[in-house]
């Protein structure tokens, strides 16, 4: 509004103005033509015609050179050496005809650009603007933005705290305390600062650079040389450990820096010395009771990575310092460093990518360095889906299905502990046979994730919850199961819960120590079946061996599922001395390593090493080896300890998830843009070719546009707008991108086509193997350095391929 009001209305005018003026006195106006035509003089000789100040139209543009204006006096003075007089603002037509007789100016053109080249420049126009409407420091921070420009609440309230918020409220620039903080950071050329402290610099070379951190004084007046306390955003006031150490401010003028020894509070300064912090904002103050700025969140999250990394080995440490300023600089990049050595740099889009790496070797490396990149780097996690029968708990456990395909191939078949996984149930051995935990995976919807987390239902999750509890069943009688029954049996058995949409949940029977039980074997070992025995998911009906008691034990117990009410009513399994010694065991010693293992297995799943999402882990049983010493002192045959514990939770989580329908999920992204109607043809088809999906298209009002909102894959979203603009030949607009969601991608990668009504529709096995999930998993293998399914070079290397010679 300001700057439509003081800078483009008075524009408007003058040109509106001039453009009269010429009309009037019989000139052909270039501004705006349809005034000639419209002028009843057209038709006389205007050979000689001239605009005066008296001319009609004039006046309106004497009276808009003064709007805007904090004074009649100087705008811009003339340089020392020139003869001329100072500008004064014209307020009459004697000074107005004054002026342009001076300048010699009598046409529309000429009279155009001197009256707006002496007295309408825009910089001074929007300079004027801001100085006369524009509020007070102390007048944004009370009453504009006070709860931006404000201190985040210490956990522990004092009177110190309380007169600092205050002073930070009033931008109190006397006897109050150093507030100021540095919103963002800036490389600047060396050549543009003047400080004599600093290391001198040749005026040739443009390629040195500093970092100065932009920062606006709140309260009190910052020095140059004394030393104030460093708060970074996430500091929460519960740690003594401050960070402290001298600075130096620097007035901006322009494009130069000129160093001052003090700022007062509501002023705009640069800090230098702050790079080493490595924080992208931060907060300074002389007493360390502060807290860092509240501050707001755009809201934004980087959507493409690379892996960087230099030509030249040997200019590693280049890299990384220019890393760290680009990501002080851009507060929308993100820098991380993986474990195996990767340096991943994410931007919000791939022309900030661009920028971001040009910014990289030519400002931030100081222009010595080349820089390879990766490909796009997509993030997807895994996840898995229901078999087909599988809501019915007991035909489900007694049905006997084939083992799927990926626990047949190469590089999956090879996860160790994978022959003792069945269905989504896993009977993790740990190392030395000692002990064996069962575990059942299976999948957790979004919704039953969102009532476990509120501890309520909430709104469309009765199905899913149905679904699952019927799955586990929850209640012995399928009648009396309800959506809060399930919940409730479900809450009951929770033990973890983490952010990615997984949980951790414990059987009744393991709870209540019915499927604890201890193996009193001669070997100190648990009962291991036959691979073949495995596949009955039920007792096993070979000759007594040791451990083959407790085993059809645990199994009997398992088949109550997660109806706690059963369990309870269950008095024939008493706990014997063993089994209460196994199952203190289990509490005491294996409990928090189980979990430990469940967040590790969470981490990485085994399709592709991705992050696991929507998955629910189930502790069913645990049998562990027993030893008597003879005097019914029962004691571990093997040593148990917890890093045995995680390892064996984590494999059988992994081969569980194996033993199951696999399925990837993939972010989406939200896109926005505008087409006309011959543009919606070729945008609808660039979507669905990139399995996009229209959510809504709306027109906009008082144009001909349509405004388009959609979803999209990420791993399908790079190249869209170049695409667009070339299918559409500029109909439509580039797309803003913004991340939407996660949604699970309904494809199995693994599936092939068995019947002949399968192979008549998608062909063979290799031509219908290359689906879009097995695609993406194979990529993302590739990418970590794993084993790939497709990188087989000879399929029957025993074969003879010599060529015969036709004569």
């Amino acid at each position: 509004p300001m700057f439509a009001e003081y800078a483009l209305a008075p524009l408007w005018e003058i040109y509106e103005g001039v453009s009269q003026a010429a009309a009037s006195v019989g000139l052909k106006s270039e501004l705006f033509a349809h005034n000639s035509a419209q002028n009843g003089n057209t038709g006389k000789k205007t050979e000689n015609a001239k605009i005066l100040a008296s001319t009609s139209g004039m006046d309106r543009v004497l009276a808009a050179i003064q709007i805007g204006s904090t004074s009649p006096g100087v705008i811009s003075p003339q340089p020392n050496n020139s003869n001329h007089d100072d500008r004064p603002i014209p307020q009459t037509t004697d000074d107005m005809q004054r002026l342009i007789s001076r300048l010699g100016a009598s046409s529309e053109s000429s009279i155009v650009s001197a009256v707006l080249r002496r007295y309408r420049p825009l910089s001074v126009s929007v300079l004027d603007a801001v100085c006369e409407t524009g509020p007070s420091p102390a007048k944004a921070t009370l009453e504009l933005r006070p709860k931006v420009l404000a201190l985040q609440d210490p956990p522990h309230q004092n009177d110190d705290f309380d007169n600092m918020q205050q002073a930070v409220h009033q931008c109190n620039p006397e006897n109050a305390t150093v507030v100021a903080h540095v919103c963002k950071f800036a490389s600047i050329s060396r050549s543009a600062v003047t400080d004599p402290d600093l290391p001198s610099v040749s005026p040739d070379d443009q390629s040195s650079s500093i970092m100065m951190g932009i920062a606006r004084v709140l309260s009190g007046t910052l020095c140059t040389g004394d030393e104030y306390y460093m708060f970074g955003p996430r500091y929460n006031g519960s740690s003594d450990d401050v960070p402290k150490q001298k600075i130096r401010c620097y007035l901006l003028m322009g494009s130069s820096f000129v160093r001052v020894n003090s700022i007062p509070a509501g002023h705009i300064c640069a800090i230098y010395d702050l790079e080493k912090l490595q924080l992208k904002t931060v907060t300074l103050s002389d007493k360390k009771e502060c807290m860092p700025l509240r501050g707001f969140d755009f809201g934004l999250q980087p959507l493409v990575k690379v892996n960087v990394e230099p030509v030249n080995a040997s200019e590693t440490e280049t890299l990384e310092r220019g890393l760290l300023k680009l990501s002080l600089a851009d507060s929308s990049v993100e820098v991380t460093a993986t474990a195996k050595g990767e340096r991943i740099l994410a931007c919000l889009g791939e022309i900030h990518l661009e920028r971001s790496i040009l910014d990289l070797e030519t400002v931030y490396c100081d222009g010595n360095i080349k820089i390879r990149t990766s490909d796009p780097i997509i993030s997807f996690r895994e996840t898995t889906a229901w078999f087909p029968n599988e809501e019915d708990f007991d035909s489900f456990r007694n049905s006997k299905i084939p083992p799927l395909r990926q626990t047949i191939i190469p590089p999956y078949c090879d996860e160790e502990g994978l022959e003792h996984a069945y269905k989504g149930r896993c009977r993790a051995v740990i190392s030395g046979r000692g002990c064996a935990i069962t575990i059942r995976i299976v999948p957790l919807p979004r919704s039953v994730y969102e009532c476990l987390k509120s501890k309520k239902l909430i709104e469309g999750c009765e199905d899913d919850l149905m679904m699952l509890g019927k799955a586990l069943k929850c209640s012995n009688n399928e009648s009396t199961l309800t959506p809060q029954s399930a919940l409730t049996a479900l809450l009951g058995s929770l033990d973890d819960i983490d952010s990615n949409g997984n949980a951790l949940l414990e059987a009744p029977v393991l709870y209540e120590g019915r499927s604890v039980k201890a193996v009193c074997s001669t070997n100190g070992e648990v009962y291991i079946p036959p691979k073949e025995e495995i596949t009955k998911d039920g007792e096993d009906d070979s000759e007594n061996v040791d451990g083959l008691e407790e085993y059809n034990a645990v199994q009997e117990c398992l088949r109550t599922g997660m109806d706690k009410e059963v369990c309870n009513s269950d008095t024939n399994n008493a706990l014997y001395d063993a089994d209460t010694i196994a199952l203190d065991k289990w509490r005491q010693d294996m409990r928090g390593s189980a979990l430990a293992g469940f967040q590790l297995a969470m981490r990485a799943g085994p399709l592709c090493e991705e992050p696991v999402q929507g998955v629910a882990v189930i502790l069913e049983s645990v049998e562990i080896a027993m030893r008597d010493d003879g005097t019914k002192q029962f004691t571990p045959a093997k040593e148990l300890s917890g890093g045995m514990v995680v390892a064996a939770l984590r494999s059988g989580i992994r081969c569980a998830l194996l033993s199951r329908p696999a399925r990837i999920v993939e972010g989406h992204l939200k896109l926005t843009l505008h087409s006309s109607l011959a543009g919606l043809g070729s945008l609808h088809a660039v979507l669905s070719k990139r399995r996009g999906r229209v959510v809504t298209d709306s027109m906009v009002d008082g144009t001909d546009l349509i405004q388009v909102t959609a979803t999209i894959p990420q791993a399908e979203s790079f190249g869209l707008a170049p695409e667009l603009l070339k299918k559409s030949s500029g109909e439509v607009t580039a797309p803003e991108l913004v991340f939407s969601h996660w949604e699970v991608l309904e494809e199995d990668p693994f599936w092939v086509p068995t019947t002949e009504e399968e192979r008549e529709d998608h062909g063979d096995l290799t031509t219908a193997s290359d689906s879009d999930a097995l695609k993406y998993i194979r990529i993302v293998r590739s990418r970590k350095g794993l084993l790939v399914d497709s990188s087989k070079i000879v399929v029957a290397a025993e074969k003879q391929r010599t060529l015969s010679r036709k004569k």
